[in-house]
């Protein structure tokens, strides 16, 4: 770690300001340049090269995304100086592999906590917080039935659930992963369910709301996102749903006279809104507002998933994104696709002819005793 306090990491720049003005959104302006700035530790993996020499595999992430890394040399001596979700100044060259977008790590200092402004690091909304939950309220206000209104403002009410919820992400990495995403997605969804509702008047639109709001509030603490997007302990041995069950026996235990009909049909919504076991869900979606919810709530998640695809990879020419591995494919961006092609400059009329191009051409060689105009 001496190494990294030299006189020379200062003329490097990793002890100058430490106001951040490259994020990874800007990788497409700085191809193959060398950039100097701070990033959280999503990841690290010490990784053997073919020498059997160790390098570091790092994902480095800011609020604009995430980012490939590698450090393949002077690698002991940073070893142990940092953990995953420290944050680091980095001296390193931007170019692709793959298509992608990738730092080679030259030269790392772990970060101080005086120098860390969180607001740098986590992505989040660029919508109005306040208008959303109050988008949210006024959907709810507007519900016939009032138990299910009763309980959904319970948990509107309640401050520290408020609060969570406006902030949290709604996953981790694969939708509306990052802070205000949750709220986000919920609003999307309610918007989508009413729009559906309209066209099959025989769904509850109450109870699918219901479901709507409750689907994911498991998240606010399942997830951390403190300094970066991971598990909480709770998270990973329980699972969000689990906890929305809990979160939901909670609150019905001060509404004692909630019909017992509907408290089974939410905890239906909230066990099968994945849709199929293999994606986490213990039951199948088996009535109709909790197939409506799966499949808006998986068209709503993947919707998002590739307007943030397209958002990072807005700086690449071609029309076709690298592989996105939620979706399993790589995807086609159909503005850039259908975008008027830019016309090719027009030939300079004052550039000097090349003389032997005015020249007539040769006459085409022909075998003895055929006529080429025939």
């Amino acid at each position: 770690m001496r190494a990294l306090y030299s006189a020379q990491s200062y003329s490097d720049g990793l002890y100058f300001s430490t106001m951040k003005d490259f994020y990874i959104g800007d990788c497409a302006r700085h191809e193959n340049k060398v950039i100097t700035s701070s990033f959280v530790v999503v990841g690290k993996q010490i990784k053997p090269k073919k020498s059997g020499e160790p390098y570091l595999a790092l994902t480095l992430g800011d609020r604009s995304g995430q980012l490939e890394a590698k450090m393949w040399d002077n690698v002991e001596e940073v070893l142990d100086a940092f953990e995953q979700d420290d944050f680091l100044k980095i001296k390193g060259l931007i170019n692709k592999y793959k298509n992608r977008f990738q730092l080679t790590v030259h030269k790392l200092r772990k970060l101080g906590e005086s120098e860390i402004d969180f607001a740098d690091y986590l992505p989040k909304t660029t919508k109005d917080v306040d208008a959303l939950w109050q988008t949210l309220a006024d959907f709810v206000s507007s519900f016939q039935n009032p138990h299910l209104k009763s309980l959904v403002q319970a948990f509107m009410a309640d401050y520290e659930i408020a609060a969570a919820y406006r902030n949290a992400p709604a996953a981790k990495t694969l939708h509306h992963a990052y802070i205000g995403g949750l709220l986000d997605h919920v609003v999307s969804l309610f918007r989508s369910c009413d729009l559906m509702c309209q066209n099959y008047p025989q769904i509850n639109r109450d109870l699918l709301l219901t479901g709507a709001f409750l689907h994911d509030i498991g998240k606010i603490h399942e997830l951390t996102y403190n300094r970066s997007f991971s598990y909480t302990t709770k998270g990973q041995l329980l699972g969000h749903m689990i906890i929305e069950l809990e979160m939901l026996q909670a609150k019905l235990a001060l509404q004692p006279d909630f019909p017992d009909e509907l408290k089974i049909m939410i905890e239906h919504l909230i066990i099968s809104h994945h849709g199929q076991y293999d994606f986490g869900s213990p039951k199948l979606p088996m009535f109709p507002e909790a197939l409506m919810l799966h499949y808006l709530d998986d068209l709503d998640s993947k919707m998002e998933a590739m307007r943030a695809h397209f958002e990072r990879e807005a700086g690449l020419d071609s029309p076709w994104t690298s592989y996105n591995a939620s979706l399993g494919r790589p995807l086609l961006n159909t503005e850039k696709f259908l975008a008027p092609k830019k016309p090719s400059p027009p030939e300079d009329s004052s550039a000097p002819h090349d003389a032997e191009l005015d020249e007539s051409p040769e006459p085409t060689p022909t075998l003895p005793g055929i006529d080429p105009r025939r």
